[in-house]
């Protein structure tokens, strides 16, 4: 069988009238040419931007770029190439490994000995581990690159000591509402059509890229495509068209860290509405409501402790709930318990006390309780004077003897000091009824 005839001249896709190249994406076609197109980080880049001031001096150290994705990172450190001249190397520390690394410093070593300089832009450089983060020290120190990483992890648990010191930590802010709605209008403006949304719609989309510049124009591209002649979305149509993009959350890092602490310390400043807020984005974030309700637990001893002890029964009451009910039911549960601790009078002084009862305990040793409090079982004990002296609390007046129980090298100590706030101010006045009773007993 002969062989079937190909075509000669332009290619199949070419007669078929279709482009060569795949189409640009929207994100990729308003990518800033310039730094002062580049939004949301007026912080860096506006006219006191750090930024700013270094391209001023036409200074540029090695520097770590962290912030969340979508927020211009990557443009910013290729744009920062151009405007100090220098030749712009990328590699990203999820595909490449040492023999990549060798070859750029190589290339870059070369390049320096011609009169030009190298930006080194590396992507998710937290991937790298201790030892190739410590292979950039020498080409950092003897200026062979200049350093660009980018990072969404806190750079302080993620990157060597040593890089840190020979570099200076850029915050990349999520993108405000006015960021994004300004990539939109530039989108509305290269495609010469306004995206098919009422005003809540287009609030909503907002709101969906979640701080995201690349996320807006992403899902601004699926509007367009889904949108028939005509038609307009409002929040419901929205939602169905391009669903709902995941918020920005991992259970492992320092989204999952610095919401549990939002939550915590709204409970702690009695801010019910607040404590909600986060224990709603956390869920909405896939968070394990059994790893909150732990948390409830926790700061019921801590942050409420005496001053209200049914919140501790609350807090257990809600994980109980929540593991015999399930999601969603049970999360319901864990709202109350929130609600509860929030709006609980507050008190740290048993958390306190425990701390400085943990100190002491670990500083003094193995010394022996007083003999007067340990039983005497054998005529041996008693004959040591184990149990001499005791005196029965049931059978003193108002059962209190008052006696010390404190080892006698130790002497009497106080720990614990309530506040007279909720519960506790009750506790306030039997303590101090007590200490009252010691003194006209003559006990210590």
């Amino acid at each position: 069988m002969g062989k079937r005839p190909q075509p000669s001249g332009p290619s199949l896709f070419a007669a078929a009238g279709l482009e060569r190249s795949a189409p640009r994406p929207l994100a990729d076609k308003l990518r800033p040419a310039k730094l002062d197109e580049v939004v949301g980080q007026d912080h860096l880049l506006g006219p006191d931007g750090a930024l700013t001031r270094m391209l001023e001096t036409r200074s540029l150290g090695s520097l770590v770029f962290w912030g969340p994705p979508g927020t211009g990172k990557t443009t910013v450190a290729r744009l920062l190439a151009d405007a100090t001249e220098l030749e712009f190397e990328q590699i990203s520390a999820v595909f490449s490994g040492v023999a990549d690394l060798k070859r750029v410093f190589d290339t870059a070593r070369a390049r320096r000995e011609t009169g030009k300089g190298t930006l080194l832009f590396v992507d998710e450089v937290h991937r790298f581990n201790r030892a190739q983060q410590d292979s950039f020290l020498p080409v950092m120190e003897d200026g062979t690159v200049v350093l660009v990483g980018a990072t969404t992890e806190n750079p302080s648990f993620e990157l060597n000591a040593a890089l840190l010191s020979r570099a200076r930590v850029l915050v990349f802010k999520p993108l405000d509402a006015e960021a994004i709605e300004k990539l939109l209008q530039r989108a509305e403006a290269i495609e010469g059509r306004a995206l098919p949304l009422d005003d809540d719609a287009r609030a909503a989309l907002v709101r969906m890229a979640d701080g995201d510049g690349r996320a807006s124009l992403t899902l601004a591209e699926e509007i367009w495509r889904a949108a028939r002649a005509g038609e307009v979305f409002d929040p419901q149509k929205l939602a169905g068209v391009v669903q709902r993009r995941a918020p920005i959350y991992d259970k492992g890092q320092d989204g999952h860290y610095n919401l549990i602490s939002a939550l915590h310390k709204s409970v702690r400043g009695s801010d019910p509405d607040a404590a909600l807020y986060y224990l709603c984005r956390m869920l909405d974030a896939g968070e394990d409501p059994l790893f909150l309700a732990r948390r409830i637990v926790r700061m019921a001893s801590e942050d409420i402790g005496m001053a209200d002890p049914q919140a501790l029964v609350i807090a257990n009451a809600a994980k109980d709930a929540y593991d015999f009910l399930g999601s969603p039911e049970g999360e319901l549960a864990i709202a109350q318990a929130v609600v509860y601790v929030a709006t609980a009078p507050k008190s740290n002084a048993v958390y306190k006390a425990f701390g400085i009862a943990k100190r002491t305990a670990k500083e003094g040793g193995s010394l022996l309780p007083p003999k007067h409090i340990l039983n005497a079982p054998t005529k041996l004990m008693q004959e040591e004077g184990y149990s001499e002296g005791y005196q029965y609390d049931h059978d003193a007046p108002e059962a209190f003897s008052g006696q010390n129980y404190f080892p006698d090298e130790l002497g009497r100590k106080t720990f614990y000091n309530p506040p007279e706030r909720g519960f506790e101010r009750e506790i306030r006045k039997r303590l101090d009824y007590w200490a009252k009773l010691r003194r006209e007993r003559g006990q210590p």
